[in-house]
């Protein structure tokens, strides 16, 4: 059933992009995905009629949805599938307003993924975020991570010779197959060789006295110019990297620095992306509970460790899925990270995680200041007990793990978690 289905959406949406012609800005990477898309979104949004994907539509029945411009999966309702197709053969039939441009994210979970959704959608511009580590996520399912990275670097290497690669000039992974891209290019970066490049990146107050909310700031610079950026509520030197490919893709658009720099201030946090909450007992949280990768979770360690906090820094550490042969490196290389970010307390969830114990105390982390648990409800309520005002925690792991349990045991206010948290729809609510 799911190969019919595959075929009428792959069917119906070459159609729909033969005929109306969109360009398509096409955007993957281990990490970073989905806040890069929002900053896209928001520097071409007053620019071009454009659309996004929605949420998390970023695989090969997701992408033809964002197409057709049907905005929630349709699921096993046989109704739903009917009105997705009635809308694609509408979209067929007769004229409508359609998006000039489309920025779709593509997902990477099994060989053949991009392949199939490059040769769907071609891009006009393609972006690789990030791989930013030896263990990439997804890794399990192809013969090494070269062969995983070869295959993201389709969404660079398919765009034409007058469209734009957007590269990330501090990736090595990325950087080092830059000769396969004939497309002209914009590279990004802290580097000193790239064309875009962000400078003195730091977490603080916004520079307004009457606004005093955390965010991202850094100097954007390009061709001599530069411009001050501020991510109001966005956390993470890593996160700077969205507003970079941003504004490298308004600037294939021709669009100026001082306007993608007004447009980025419109970025909101993304719920389980470090996304910033009131806890209990007046403490902060960090919550980036979507997914873990090793580089997102390195990250998100160095955010915590970056923050000046009046009170502790505790990280809820879960197990980091689809790692295949690297599992063992990958959660020890996290270990390392917590000793070297001097976290006060660390409570791991799941039995690879104790992994991410074990290396913290060969790392040199106290012993007596870790505990781990086999799910994300104990540690939730053990939290909850050990919480002390002025607190930092950083909430983080894959997706099956459910971290997001924990966040909502300690959070402010736990009657928005629909609003703040992620997976809180019926059928994940539903969900062991």
């Amino acid at each position: 059933m799911k190969t019919i289905v595959k075929g009428l959406l792959g069917f119906f949406s070459r159609r729909i992009l033969h005929k109306y012609r969109p360009e398509i800005v096409a955007v993957t990477g281990s990490v970073g995905k989905t806040l890069a898309r929002e900053a896209i979104y928001a520097v071409l949004k007053d620019e071009l009629s454009v659309r996004q994907s929605y949420k998390n539509m970023n695989t090969e029945i997701g992408v033809p949805l964002v197409i057709i411009g049907f905005p929630k999966f349709p699921g096993k309702s046989i109704a739903a599938w009917l009105a997705v197709f009635t809308q694609a053969l509408a979209l067929l039939i007769s004229r409508h307003n359609y998006p000039k441009v489309l920025i779709l994210e593509m997902a990477l979970d099994h060989p053949g993924d991009i392949e199939y959704l490059t040769r769907l959608a071609p891009p006009k511009i393609g972006v690789v975020t990030a791989i930013g580590s030896k263990y990439p996520v997804h890794v399990e399912f192809f013969k090494n991570a070269d062969e995983l990275v070869d295959e993201k670097m389709l969404v660079m290497t398919r765009v034409p010779k007058n469209g734009f690669a957007i590269i990330n000039r501090d990736d090595a992974f990325i950087w080092k197959r830059r000769a396969r891209v004939t497309a002209q290019t914009l590279s990004f970066g802290v580097s000193e060789k790239a064309d875009l490049i962000a400078r003195n990146i730091r977490i603080a107050q916004h520079l307004d006295p009457a606004n005093k909310k955390l965010g991202l700031y850094f100097k954007l610079e390009h061709q001599g110019a530069n411009v001050p950026i501020f991510l109001p509520g966005i956390l993470g030197e890593h996160q700077a990297n969205a507003a970079l490919v941003a504004a490298a893709v308004g600037r294939a658009y021709d669009i100026n620095l001082v306007t993608i720099a007004e447009r980025l201030k419109n970025i909101r946090p993304i719920p389980g992306r470090m996304h910033l909450l009131k806890g209990i007992k007046d403490t902060l949280i960090i919550d980036d509970t979507y997914n873990a990768s090793p580089a997102a979770t390195q990250a998100a360690l160095r955010t915590l460790g970056a923050i000046d906090s009046q009170g502790r820094k505790i990280a809820v550490l879960a197990d980091m899925a689809e790692l295949g042969p690297q599992t063992e490196a990958a959660h020890a290389l996290i270990g390392k990270e917590v000793a070297a970010q001097g976290v006060d307390m660390l409570i791991t969830v799941g039995e690879k995680a104790k992994m991410i114990a074990d290396a913290a105390v060969r790392a040199g982390a106290a012993p007596e200041n870790i505990f781990s648990f086999a799910r994300a409800e104990e540690a939730g309520k053990f939290v909850q007990e050990r919480m002390i005002p002025k607190d930092i925690l950083l909430v983080k792991g894959s997706q099956s793990m459910r971290m997001e349990r924990v966040v909502k045991e300690i959070m402010a206010e736990p009657l928005r978690a629909e609003e703040l948290l992620v997976r809180q729809s019926k059928e994940w609510l539903r969900t062991p």
